[in-house]
């Protein structure tokens, strides 16, 4: 993990030199909650891909925090494992946070580090527009408050041999799915989308090699 991350920062330096040095503080996010005012049942009721969001609102720094725990976070920290099932519990997804309006948190590029539920810095500056170019030019992916980007280290997965390249795309269903009813339940509107260029991506999230946009799903309030 540490020589992702480590690659991550040196391709975001090489690849976005027109975005400020990012800090190299990680941001920590307020604890996931355990218990909220819906049920699972109402979560399922309500779930739906809204693609109409309000353009100029804002989401709370815990609320974006909560949908990433809800995709990949620790939920027995015993062992490690997370709220998301994985084939061997390998773990092969990365969730990133490409941060517009997220009250409390600088607009820019974060990694979510399951391990210690916080934000590392990546890349500065709001890239919600570029990131709009690398999803086919899907306008209103702009009007999100945030976007969570899902990509993966298949490699991880490695052993499972030609079964890893099923696998993967399950942990992206299982976690999308987590992300879905989270937002559901905060009343937040969310769709998962598939349609993003790879290369594109990795330029502006500076993803290592190794790790492979799988889709996004850009949150805020419903229109």
């Amino acid at each position: 993990m540490k020589l992702l991350l480590a690659a991550a920062l040196c391709a975001a330096t090489a690849t976005a030199a027109a975005a400020q040095a990012a800090p190299s503080t990680a941001v920590p996010l307020p604890a996931p909650r355990r218990a909220g005012p819906m049920s699972l049942e109402a979560a399922l009721w309500a779930r739906q891909s809204v693609r109409a969001l309000a353009r100029d609102s804002a989401v709370a720094l815990a609320d974006a925090g909560q949908l990433l725990w809800a995709g990949q976070g620790v939920n027995r920290p015993a062992n490690g494992h997370r709220t998301a099932p994985s084939a061997g519990a390998t773990y092969p997804l990365e969730l990133f946070l490409v941060a517009s309006r997220v009250a409390g948190l600088a607009p820019g590029v974060y990694h979510y580090r399951p391990a210690t539920h916080d934000l590392e810095p990546v890349a500065s500056g709001d890239r919600l527009k570029d990131l709009v170019d690398a999803a086919v030019h899907q306008a209103w992916v702009s009007d999100a408050a945030g976007v969570i980007v899902f990509a993966a280290v298949p490699e991880r997965a490695a052993r499972f041999g030609p079964r890893a390249d099923r696998f993967v795309p399950m942990d992206v269903g299982f976690a999308g799915e987590n992300v879905y009813l989270q937002a559901a339940a905060l009343g937040l509107a969310t769709t998962f989308a598939g349609s993003v260029q790879d290369t594109a991506a990795v330029r502006v999230l500076g993803l290592p090699a190794e790790a492979h946009p799988l889709g996004i799903m850009p949150f805020g309030r419903p229109r």
